[in-house]
Formats: C-alpha cells, sequence, structure tokens
C-alpha cells in the first residue's frame, strides 16, 4: 500500500521519523553518560535535544495519521498502526513531561525526569518495532510496483515499468 504523503517519490513519515527517533535515543545517551560521569553539559544537551525531539515526533505524526487513515479498516495493518500510533503519542508525552520537569534547571534534571526518559525509550523500541512490521511485513508504504530493478523515484517512471524483474517479497 502506497503512501499518501509523499516528497520526491518517498513517504514524507518515514523520512521524518528518524529525526525524533535518534534525537531522543541520543538524548538519553546523553543522561546516561550524565550520569556516569557526572557532566552537566551533557544533561543541558540532552534537555534541548529532547526538545527538538518532541517537535519533530508530532510533525511525522501528521504524516503518519495521513498513511494510517488511508489503510483500510478491518486489517492487521490498521490495528498494528494505531498501536504504533497511540504508543508514540505516549512516548512523546513522556519526553515532553521529562523536557518539562527539566526547565528549571536543565543541567540537574531531577531522578522523575529521567525515569520518564527511561519508560519512553523502552517503548519507543516496541512502538518503532510496530513501525517496522508495518513497512516490512504489512508492505505499509511501499510502492504498489516495487521490485529490485524499479527506476529511480527521481525519474518520473512508475515503479511497474520492467515487470519483469525480480520483486520485493511482500505479504499478503
Amino acid at each position: 500500500m502506497e503512501s499518501r504523503a509523499k516528497l520526491l517519490g518517498h513517504p514524507i513519515h518515514q523520512i521524518l521519523i528518524v529525526f525524533p527517533l535518534e534525537l531522543l535515543a541520543t538524548a538519553f545517551i546523553f543522561d546516561i553518560v550524565a550520569l556516569a560521569s557526572s557532566n552537566s553539559v551533557l544533561f543541558a544537551a540532552s534537555f534541548w535535544m529532547i526538545a527538538a525531539g518532541v517537535i519533530g515526533g508530532l510533525l511525522a505524526a501528521v504524516f503518519g495519521i495521513v498513511d494510517w487513515l488511508a489503510i483500510p479498516h478491518k486489517t492487521r495493518a490498521k490495528e498494528v498502526g494505531f498501536w504504533h500510533g497511540a504508543g508514540n503519542v505516549v512516548v512523546i508525552a513522556l519526553f515532553a513531561i521529562s523536557w518539562f520537569l527539566r526547565r528549571p534547571s536543565p543541567e540537574h534534571p531531577p531522578a522523575t525526569a529521567l525515569l520518564l526518559s527511561l519508560i519512553a525509550v523502552a517503548m519507543a523500541l516496541v512502538t518503532a518495532w510496530l513501525g517496522g512490521e508495518l513497512v516490512t511485513r504489512l508492505g505499509v508504504g511501499i510502492d504498489d510496483g516495487a521490485h529490485l530493478n524499479a527506476p529511480s523515484s527521481l525519474s518520473g517512471r512508475s515503479p511497474r515499468q520492467g515487470e519483469n524483474e525480480p520483486r520485493v517479497p511482500r505479504a499478503a
């Protein structure tokens, strides 16, 4: 099932999700390193990464909703997409609360803020797996004519050209 929101032939949601995912994961890693090294500068860096990650996550969510609404009802993909999206809303909310709790002193976050980030990262691992399930197993966001020798999305040619080429395995 092809994505409804594309940029240069690629799903916008899949393009955007890498930014919040990596920013929020790196913020958590910086928190761990800051705890281990007593380097408060890393806590401050984490504070700003969380802010950018939350904004990026909200932007990616807009395009995720567009694609989710296009998935046919009563399909496994619709259900998996719901849990992927709902879980990511919780992830973003937990990081937003963590960020808010850090605001008075970004260099010295309270333990609650760090715990919320830990929970959010654990949830993000699950929701990322669900997103992978949507794409790799259920074919959401994959061009209908995708195959191993499809022309570039920038070529203006349909992936269906070269129909005799080997196809990417797809779930039914």
